[in-house]
C-alpha cells in the first residue's frame, strides 16, 4: 500500500514539475494546478530529493532549468503526451475544450478582433478558462508557458513549433484628412520623404513598411516621425493628424469607411500579411487547443478576422 501511495506522489510531483518547467514560475503553475506556491515548492523539493538531483535554478525573481532538469523535461513531458493521447482515444467525452488555455495576441488586433471571439467561445464551454496576454512580438510559446499564439508577419520555420495561417489582410497606408490637406497628399513612394510618419517600434528599432513593386515585396523605411509600439495608439496618433501609418485593414477599416482616414498609394500598398497561430508541436493536441483553433479557422473563412 505504502509503495502505491509513493508511486502517485511521484506522478503528482512529475506533472507539477512539468506545469512548473512551461510557465518558468512556481506562482504560475500553482495557479494553473489549484495549488499553493508552497506546495509546489515542497513538490518540486521532494522530487529532487528523491531523484537526487537538482531540476531547478532558484533565484527570487525566477526559475530556470538546470542541465538535469531539462533531460528531465523532456523525458516526463514526451511521457505526458503519450498519456494524453491514449485518454483522448477512449472516447469523444474527453474531446470537450476544458481546463486553462494561456493564448498570447498582438495587442490592437487582440483586443479589437480576437477578444470578443474568445469570449464567445468562453460562453460556449464553461469548462474552458483562459488567461489572456497580449504582445506583438513572436514569442516562444515553450519558454513562456502559452499553449497558443496568434501572430502576423511570417512565422520562420521550427521543428519546435506548429503554424496554421488563418487569414491575409492587406497593409493599408493612411492618414487623416486634415493632414493630407495641411502636407499635401503623397503620389510616389519616393514622395514619403517629405511627410510625417507613424511607424512601429520593437524591440529599440523601427519597422518598416511593405509596399508591392513590379510585383515583388519592397520594404522601406519611411521617416521614422513617430515611433510607437502599439497598433491602436498608431492608428489614433494617425486619426490627430500626426501622419501617414501602414497598418492591417481591420484596424483601419472602419476609418476609412467613416472618411475619418483617406487610404494613399493603394496602387502599391497591396501587400498582404499573413495573420497565423502557432503552438508547440506536440504528439497530440490538446482538445482545448484544437477548439479555440478550429474556431478561429472557421470564423476567419466567414470574414470575421478581416
Amino acid at each position: 500500500m505504502g509503495q502505491r501511495v509513493a508511486q502517485v506522489d511521484s506522478f503528482s510531483g512529475i506533472l507539477i514539475f512539468v506545469t512548473a518547467a512551461k510557465s518558468r514560475s512556481f506562482t504560475d503553475a500553482a495557479e494553473q494546478l489549484g495549488l499553493t506556491k508552497s506546495a509546489v515548492g515542497k513538490a518540486i523539493a521532494k522530487l529532487e530529493e528523491r531523484l537526487g538531483a537538482q531540476l531547478f535554478h532558484r533565484t527570487t525573481r525566477s526559475i530556470s532549468l538546470t542541465a538535469d532538469g531539462e533531460a528531465y523535461f523532456a523525458a516526463c513531458s514526451s511521457a505526458l503526451d503519450e498519456i494524453s493521447t491514449a485518454e483522448t482515444a477512449l472516447g469523444p467525452r474527453l474531446q470537450r475544450p476544458a481546463g486553462r488555455l494561456r493564448i498570447d495576441m498582438p495587442a490592437a488586433f487582440g483586443r479589437r478582433i480576437l477578444v470578443p471571439i474568445l469570449l464567445e467561445i468562453a460562453q460556449a464551454h464553461l469548462d474552458l478558462q483562459f488567461t489572456m496576454t497580449f504582445s506583438d512580438y513572436l514569442i516562444d510559446p515553450m519558454e513562456e508557458g502559452v499553449d497558443l499564439v496568434i501572430r502576423f508577419g511570417e512565422i520562420q520555420d521550427s521543428s519546435n513549433l506548429v503554424a496554421r495561417r488563418l487569414t491575409r489582410q492587406r497593409m493599408v497606408l493612411a492618414a487623416s484628412p486634415e493632414y493630407l490637406s495641411r502636407r499635401g497628399t503623397p503620389r510616389r513612394l519616393e514622395d514619403l520623404e517629405q511627410h510625417s510618419c507613424i511607424v512601429g517600434h520593437r524591440r529599440g528599432q523601427p519597422l518598416p513598411w511593405r509596399f508591392q513593386i513590379d510585383g515583388e515585396l519592397t520594404r522601406v523605411s519611411p521617416p521614422p516621425t513617430h515611433q510607437i509600439s502599439d497598433g491602436d495608439s498608431i492608428v489614433q496618433a494617425s486619426l490627430a493628424g500626426l501622419g501617414l501609418c501602414q497598418m492591417p485593414m481591420s484596424l483601419v477599416r472602419q476609418h476609412i469607411e467613416s472618411g475619418e482616414l483617406t487610404a494613399v498609394l493603394d496602387d502599391i500598398s497591396t501587400e498582404y500579411i499573413d495573420v497565423s497561430a502557432v503552438w508547440p508541436k506536440v504528439a497530440h493536441l490538446r482538445p482545448k487547443v484544437r477548439h479555440v483553433v478550429d474556431t478561429l479557422v472557421q470564423v476567419a473563412a466567414q470574414g470575421a478576422l478581416d
